[in-house]
């Protein structure tokens, strides 16, 4: 059982295109929370990802209204604007400090995949990233992870997390050819996809 140190709160921050968010989201970070005692995830849209070259399917706006909707029945989950607001590519490290300053006293957990884990020294600035942020490294399970060691001083913590093999990409595809998605998504952002037509051509409006 993870302790909480003099009161201090423990926020998890999960970034991402979020385009469409899907369940898979939604589990990853329940299973952060539980299993790190966060008591808030902070759900982060970015404007435009440094990692993806091609440009957002949804405008940020939508994106963050569909978050809104998936996590509406989940208290202890929120959406952050503060990428979005800000605008143009998103770096962790500039949107670490300025979460710094906003929770100056709490401790901040950034939700990554083992993926991410095993590129983390190429990451703008990593050693100041490590003083201003811990790192919750989701483990898929039958997924072997490539041996690596972290940069001196940065804090790990790997956890198992449930297996769902789906993609935003897959969700946008599927409705693209006119399959259904109501299983990959939560129910109400489904009916916004569905009664609002996204996604239903190359790019939405």
């Amino acid at each position: 059982m993870v302790k909480r140190e003099n009161g201090r709160r423990r926020i998890g921050i999960m970034g991402g295109s979020f385009d469409p968010v899907h369940l898979g989201h939604l589990i990853a970070a329940q299973d952060a929370a539980e299993q790190m005692a966060l008591d808030q995830v902070l759900f982060m849209p970015a404007d435009r990802s440094p990692l993806k070259r091609a440009v957002e399917h949804l405008p940020g706006a939508k994106r963050a209204a569909l978050l809104r909707a998936a996590i509406t029945s989940c208290p202890h989950f929120e959406v952050s604007m503060l990428e979005l607001d800000r605008g143009g590519t998103s770096l962790t490290i500039d949107t670490a400090r300025v979460l710094r300053e906003q929770f100056p006293h709490d401790l901040l957990f950034w939700i990554i995949g083992a993926d991410q884990a095993a590129q983390i020294h190429d990451w703008r600035d990593i050693e100041s990233l490590g003083t201003l942020v811990e790192f919750i490294v989701l483990r898929r399970p039958g997924v072997r992870e490539t041996e690596m060691s972290a940069p001196a001083g940065l804090r790990l913590h790997r956890i198992n997390s449930h297996a769902f093999e789906i993609s935003s990409s897959e969700v946008r595809e599927r409705i693209a050819r006119g399959q259904p998605v109501r299983l990959f998504l939560p129910a109400a952002v489904a009916a916004m996809i569905e009664s609002e037509g996204l996604y239903r051509s190359s790019r939405s409006s």
